[in-house]
């Protein structure tokens, strides 16, 4: 197989994006969405040519939308409008990301907006110069604040506001690291078993929910719940929900621990409730192409697709929550 066919099939399962609330470009045919979600679209259609993979992102109070393109190594701030203005480029490793785990090429992954405007984001090469956390202050210019282990691919990002701690996931070494907002040496937080890869990406998004740290499984098509103890340790991991394959980001949706969720191969999107139940509620038809995550604002959904395996059209979809 040529290296651009192995790029491309390890990308499918490339982490972390969502969507933008932005002007509705253009309405796609009527699929099967089921009864929570109503009027999907695509909102905003992104330049394949320039590498504009949406891998994850995060909302802004004024509507915008910062984002990760993944195969660009690049951020990005996507305007109310649609505009795109790119925020930062980071460094190409020397081998050219060649010894990036189960992928083979260097990517930017998680991104995170702390209260202040300050972005944290995650970049992985394969190399020990590059891969970790990295900030981006309003103005300045990326900086790498923590190292993380350039055997390991770190994916999804999520901000505890209340301690100023920044959990990671890590796919490739089955780990979830915690690292303060100031930056420093990680700490393995969780190397529990269920977090392990069964053979390309184990766990991949990442959200803070409840007093606990919430992570999928790529892989196993899993959700997974571990509590945030007392003195910051980690609880023992419940698994919420299976049978969820090629699971990437998630998003809560207010009710309780219900949840929409992207599965990137299938081209989907899942609204997975309390109980673990789940039922597809948005499809390739509705736009989705390898969606990466989702997010909601108010009753709208956004979802960044990356096209990584369709290789036509990466967008955002957006739809409205019907609660």
């Amino acid at each position: 197989m040529s290296k651009k066919l192995v790029r491309t099939a390890a990308a499918v399962a490339v982490l972390s994006a969502t969507a933008i609330a932005v002007t509705t470009i253009s309405p796609v045919p009527a699929s099967a969405v089921s009864a929570p979600l109503s009027n999907a679209r695509i909102a905003l259609h992104l330049d394949l040519a320039k590498k504009q993979t949406p891998e994850n992102i995060a909302m802004a109070p004024d509507g915008s939308a910062y984002v990760t393109f993944a195969e660009a190594r690049q951020v990005a701030r996507i305007s109310p409008g649609g505009a795109v203005r790119i925020l930062a480029t980071l460094p190409r490793p020397a081998d050219d990301g060649a010894h990036t785990p189960a992928l083979g090429f260097p990517l930017t992954v998680g991104i995170v907006r702390a209260h202040d405007g300050t972005l944290y984001f995650l970049y992985a090469t394969g190399t020990a110069d590059l891969t970790g956390v990295w900030r981006l202050r309003p103005g300045g210019k990326p900086q790498r604040i923590a190292a993380l282990p350039a055997t390991g691919l770190p994916n999804g990002l999520a901000l505890d506001p209340r301690t100023g701690t920044l959990y990671v996931t890590d796919s490739a070494l089955g780990t979830i690291w915690s690292v303060p907002v100031t930056g420093g040496v990680p700490t393995a937080w969780s190397t529990a078993p269920e977090l392990a890869s069964t053979g390309f990406l184990g766990a991949n998004g990442l959200k803070i929910h409840d007093g606990a740290v919430w992570a999928t499984n790529l892989d196993k098509g899993t959700v997974l719940r571990i509590p945030i103890l007392g003195d910051g340790r980690s609880g023992p991991v419940r698994t919420r929900a299976t049978g969820l394959p090629g699971i990437d980001d998630f998003a809560f949706t207010g009710h309780g621990d219900q949840m929409l969720a992207a599965l990137n191969g299938p081209s989907e999107v899942a609204l997975i409730q309390t109980d673990g139940s789940h039922s597809t509620v948005l499809t390739g038809a509705d736009g989705l192409q390898n969606p990466t995550s989702v997010t909601l604002r108010g009753d709208t959904v956004y979802v960044g697709s990356a096209a990584y395996l369709t290789g036509t059209d990466p967008n955002f979809v957006r739809a409205r929550l019907n609660r």
